[in-house]
């Protein structure tokens, strides 16, 4: 009797653990698979959306993202393209004002400058300029970062170049989850939308769920909580200053938290953080010269001054172009360490 009651219990518990809005982690995918699996699914759901870029088609891109799309969707939705970023953001804004949905594969985030007249002076103003009559519904993805040791022509972040161009939205995704529900979210906007992916990230592995999902543009997450220390980290640098948390774990509460998007920027998660620490630390690779760090600080400043503790600080990529050499590559952008030691002293202020 007791074990035909326990048995009924346990077929219970998995019938309500499986029902619609429960939570459920039934698989580990990388982040290139969640984003072959985000434009998989737009396409699908939507015939105006399509790729325009180089050797995405036969080749399935340089990184893999977009493998076996050109057998599924056709060379119509699949447009390969000769090596002109130019021609190749130039025919997708043209392609969005008609109505389409193009998305836009930037080799390397360093060549869309062959491109930045029509993201900067075109998809970004058109809707201003027309009053709303003109959409420019454009993702333009671009592969970014260093850890590669690819050198200064191939190594740099240039966020904070879109950041500063009213009209375009800013999204740099640091996991797989957020990877495809970003994704989705960009690729159904009617705005531009520059879409940046860190090279380093797209082998890494997290469990999702098993349905789809999206994520809202604007809402910061929330990675680790704590309590002395608030830590915003982008993109790669998410992973290192997770792990540096974990380091100082039981001598040094931190919070870390990931933006995910950088326009819109959630300032109020951020700011809500750093009034229960009262301190700021700002993680990025990108130079920390006039970069996102000093935007966030700037806002944080206005918002909640009289919570800080101690003075905020940036820890960003050198004001140098990047270095070929492994060793001067990691010196030249933040590490594990750094952060640790910043931390460090920051609570002794």
């Amino acid at each position: 009797m007791l074990k035909s009651v326990l048995c009924l219990m346990l077929i219970l518990y998995m019938t309500m653990s499986g029902r619609k809005g429960a939570k459920r982690y039934m698989r580990e995918i990388t982040y290139t698979v969640a984003l072959r699996e985000a434009i998989t699914e737009e396409m699908e759901n939507d015939k105006n959306v399509f790729l325009i870029g180089e050797d995405i088609a036969d080749f399935g891109g340089v990184f893999g993202v977009t493998k076996g799309l050109l057998d599924k969707f056709g060379r119509n939705r699949v447009r390969q393209t000769p090596i002109s970023e130019g021609a190749i953001i130039g025919a997708a804004v043209g392609s969005a004002m008609t109505g389409i949905r193009p998305i836009a594969e930037i080799m390397y985030v360093d060549f869309i400058t062959f491109g930045i007249d029509q993201m900067v002076n075109q998809a970004a103003k058109l809707g201003y300029m027309s009053a709303g009559a003109v959409k420019v519904p454009l993702v333009v993805r671009a592969q970014q970062g260093c850890g590669t040791c690819e050198a200064a022509q191939h190594s740099q972040q240039l966020e904070a170049w879109f950041m500063h161009t009213p009209g375009l939205k800013v999204a740099m995704p640091s996991d797989a989850y957020d990877a495809k529900g970003l994704l989705k979210i960009a690729i159904r906007d009617d705005n531009p939308v520059v879409f940046l992916e860190h090279r380093l990230l797209y082998a890494t592995k997290q469990n999702v769920p098993d349905e789809t999902w999206t994520v809202p543009f604007g809402k910061a997450a929330i990675k680790r909580k704590g309590k002395e220390i608030t830590v915003v980290a982008t993109s790669f640098c998410v992973h290192k200053a997770l792990a540096a948390a974990e380091k100082l774990s039981g001598k040094i509460d931190v919070e870390v938290i990931d933006p995910r998007t950088l326009v819109p920027l959630d300032i109020d998660t951020i700011t809500e953080s750093v009034k229960k620490t009262g301190r700021l630390l700002v993680v990025h690779e990108s130079v920390t010269q006039c970069g996102v760090g000093a935007e966030i600080v700037r806002q944080v400043m206005e918002k909640c001054f009289r919570s800080l503790k101690s003075v905020p600080k940036v820890l960003g990529g050198a004001s140098i172009p990047m270095p070929f050499s492994r060793v001067l590559e990691e010196k030249a952008i933040p590490q594990e360490l750094d952060i640790i030691e910043t931390v460090e002293k920051m609570i002794k202020e």
